[in-house]
């Protein structure tokens, strides 16, 4: 012990401790980066079967496709509308316009339904690639040899229903054993394939006599609310909801005011 009673050797037991509690500190801080590079994001089940590679293209590309489709439900049919009336903080894509004072709208997207199906198919392609890139890697790491070829994919807009499928041909080959997979198929439930067809009704209408009345809408079909806002400059806000699953969509549209309309 020293003159003012430090003890060199409790000195040292302290320095101890706090060198393992670094030593911990760099273990933990490890341990959790390598965690979170291995384990999938929050909210994505990426589930790897060898004998299912449909179900590892499904759990990959559901949550992108499901966001997507909320995307163009709520802005009028567009991933990123050009010409656009802004509610609630979102651009909503104007289905039909002009930009004359007392004069009929003009249509903006005759083929509704197709220009939706090709939006989405446009947004999800990057993660459909780098889904099947993920699902080839896969095979590998555990020894397969993986030949793979890209195809096309496609959007369908069915009743209650969306299809994405996704033509990509999967061969997969170990200890002289073959599997070949042809095509891939995602099936998701939402309405807005009824949606789109109701709002095209609703913008032939704006087209042909300047307004539409969503009331005769909710008398056709009792499972549909249709709303409709109008803002300070005679834009129209349609939103058109599936009272049972929520499925939303809503559009813009100028053209006659509901004042000279009624």
């Amino acid at each position: 012990m020293n003159k003012k009673g430090f003890s060199t050797d409790s000195f040292k037991n302290k320095n101890a401790q706090v060198t393992i509690f670094i030593i911990i500190a760099i273990i933990i801080v490890g341990l959790a980066v390598l965690l979170y590079f291995l384990i999938p994001k929050a909210g994505v089940k990426v589930v790897f079967d060898e004998k299912n590679p449909q179900g590892f293209i499904q759990s990959c590309m559901e949550d992108k496709l499901e966001e997507t489709i909320e995307k163009v439900s709520l802005q009028g049919g567009s991933v990123n509308p050009e010409f656009y009336f802004t509610y609630n903080n979102i651009p909503i894509d104007y289905l039909c316009y002009t930009n004359q004072n007392n004069s009929l709208c003009v249509i903006q997207q005759p083929i509704l339904k197709q220009h939706i199906e090709n939006e989405i198919k446009d947004e999800i392609e990057a993660d459909v690639t780098g889904c099947f890139n993920s699902l080839k890697e896969s095979y590998e790491r555990r020894n397969y040899n993986v030949q793979m070829e890209p195809g096309a994919s496609v959007v369908e807009l069915l009743p209650n229903r969306v299809v994405a499928n996704f033509n990509y041909v999967l061969s997969v080959s170990k200890s002289g054993q073959t599997s070949r997979h042809d095509s891939f198929r995602l099936v998701l439930n939402n309405n807005i394939y009824e949606l789109t067809g109701i709002a095209m009704s609703i913008i032939n209408w704006e087209a042909s006599y300047g307004d539409a009345d969503p009331r005769i809408y909710m008398a056709l079909y009792s499972d549909i609310e249709v709303g409709k806002n109008i803002m300070g400059d005679n834009t129209k806000i349609y939103i058109i909801t599936d009272r049972n699953s929520g499925d939303k969509f809503q559009f813009a549209s100028k053209s006659l005011s509901s004042e000279e309309w009624y």
